[in-house]
């Protein structure tokens, strides 16, 4: 049986996908909702944008899928896009917010 793949691993290769339009990574700009592993090391990933109509929202989405996709045991990725409850910039992590002067 393969070894399962484990949530913490997931997140930091979420953290190697950035936003185009703000150099800072999904996970830290708060764009990731939720990340599940089940017993079959299929992925789950409950993610938005930081707003509706973002225009990079496929390619967003298909960067997240493949940095998955690179993590040893992992079979299938499911990307759920969100727009509820909304993105807002309160969702940013304190070391993003230094990084941005914010």
């Amino acid at each position: 049986m393969a070894e399962s793949v484990d949530k913490e691993v997931v997140i930091e290769a979420l953290r190697t996908v950035y936003d185009p339009e703000i150099p800072i990574n999904l996970v830290d700009l708060g764009l990731i909702y939720d990340v599940s592993v089940n017993e079959e090391n299929n992925v789950y990933v409950q993610m938005t944008l930081t707003f509706p109509g973002c225009g990079m929202g496929p390619q967003i989405a298909q960067q997240a899928e493949w940095a998955i996709q690179d993590i040893d045991g992992v079979e299938e990725v499911e990307i759920e896009m969100v727009f509820d409850p909304p993105w807002s910039p309160d969702l940013i992590s304190e070391e993003a917010r230094s990084q941005l002067g914010i």
